[in-house]
């Protein structure tokens, strides 16, 4: 029941992730924030390991891809991602983005992915260097800049990561890609604004989405927030 994804570098993507909502009750949070508006639902997958935090697996994006309308963006924060990304597309995954820190092997990760027919993405954390991109650049869909250090939802925004967005689209320009960008970690309607200004085009957001009073709203907040709307 996924929808056709509108995929261009003008049009501002909300993608609530799934790691504030309440899990018992992922349905309805779920159909909250496709009511307001949601493009993407973003699923973080955690190890205990590359971070330290277990969440959730294939089992729930699979029971999550039979009642949602929006396309699902799975994030890998694993050790050893390419033995699960087959999984992960069986399940249901219309993105999948892992972090250049724990794939060896890049650039054939990400063509594996995209062989697959699901959208590749490069994740970069707080400390790794832009640079780690270059070879990489014109292969990708979609880089996710972390603005956290992963590992738990309702953390602190990392103001540098605005600058590294701007970093990573000259990479990406220079390289003739047009590939997205994707932001994910302390999003809220304070900082969405400037996230898009620096080059952002999809915007993650967990606690301010789903630790509001009513998720639906939010993603609207959200959403007119990114677009220099401001809402009463």
């Amino acid at each position: 029941m996924t929808t056709r994804l509108a995929w261009s570098s003008e049009t501002v993507l909300i993608a609530p992730s799934v790691l504030s909502a309440n899990f018992t009750d992922l349905g309805r949070d779920v159909a909250a924030v496709e009511r307001g508006g949601a493009d993407l639902i973003h699923i973080d997958v955690m190890d205990g390991h590359f971070v330290p935090n277990i969440t959730i697996g294939q089992p729930v994006v699979r029971a999550l891809k039979r009642i949602a309308a929006c396309p699902l963006d799975v994030h890998l924060m694993i050790e050893e991602a390419d033995r699960y990304v087959d999984d992960f597309v069986d399940a249901g995954a219309d993105l999948l983005s892992v972090h250049v820190e724990v794939t060896p092997h890049l650039h054939r990760t990400i063509a594996h992915i995209k062989s697959q027919g699901v959208k590749a993405g490069a994740v970069l954390n707080p400390s790794t260097p832009v640079s780690s991109l270059l070879d990489i650049a014109s292969d990708l869909d979609f880089v996710l800049v972390m603005s956290v250090n992963p590992g738990f939802s309702g953390q602190a925004f990392i103001r540098q990561a605005l600058d590294k967005i701007r970093r990573v689209r000259d990479v990406l320009t220079q390289a003739g890609s047009s590939a997205l960008i994707e932001i994910d970690g302390g999003i809220n309607a304070s900082n969405a604004q400037e996230a898009v200004d620096a080059g952002a085009t999809i915007l993650v957001a967990g606690k301010a989405i789903f630790g509001a009073d009513n998720a639906e709203t939010a993603t609207q907040t959200l959403r007119a927030a990114a677009s220099g709307v401001v809402r009463p």
